[in-house]
């Protein structure tokens, strides 16, 4: 599974968000700058968290970003949904909409399965726990098997 540039961004712009001082708001350019994100495309990311119902924004001098509702109700699946849709796809369909025959039927559960554990994990993080620092304990857990650092 990978996780695009633009989720990543996105997620990294909630956060941001987030933590700020008063619920900001926040310019894109300051946001951009703070995560070494291309301004240009920052603002299409945040056009399409604006269009999801996640951010707010307004134009001028005292304008900006901020989120639409609590961060403690933003999970990072809502984020990834906003900016790039399903969280998992196989060639682009969702997993319960595929079908195999013969020995390859059993692909369709793997996916099925794959796709309730990223859910599991991406839906039970919310925006404010991460900008806590506060991960949820079952997924901390999974961080400290040594193996989950590297490739193999």
């Amino acid at each position: 599974m990978r996780i695009s540039a633009r989720a990543d961004y996105a997620v990294c712009a909630a956060v941001l968000l987030a933590a700020a001082p008063g619920g900001g708001p926040l310019k894109a350019e300051a946001m951009a700058e703070a995560q070494d994100i291309p301004h240009k495309f920052l603002e299409g990311i945040l056009g399409d968290m604006r269009r999801g119902g996640l951010v707010r924004s307004q134009r001028g001098g005292n304008g900006g970003y901020w989120l639409a509702r609590p961060a403690e109700s933003i999970s990072v699946a809502d984020v990834i949904r906003a900016v790039d849709g399903p969280l998992v796809s196989v060639r682009g369909v969702r997993p319960p909409e595929l079908s195999y025959t013969g020995p390859a039927e059993p692909l369709q559960p793997l996916w099925v399965a794959l796709r309730a554990g990223v859910r599991q994990i991406l839906e039970g993080v919310t925006i404010a726990a991460i900008a806590a620092d506060r991960l949820p304990e079952g997924v901390s857990a999974l961080t400290e098997d040594p193996a989950a650092w590297t490739n193999p």
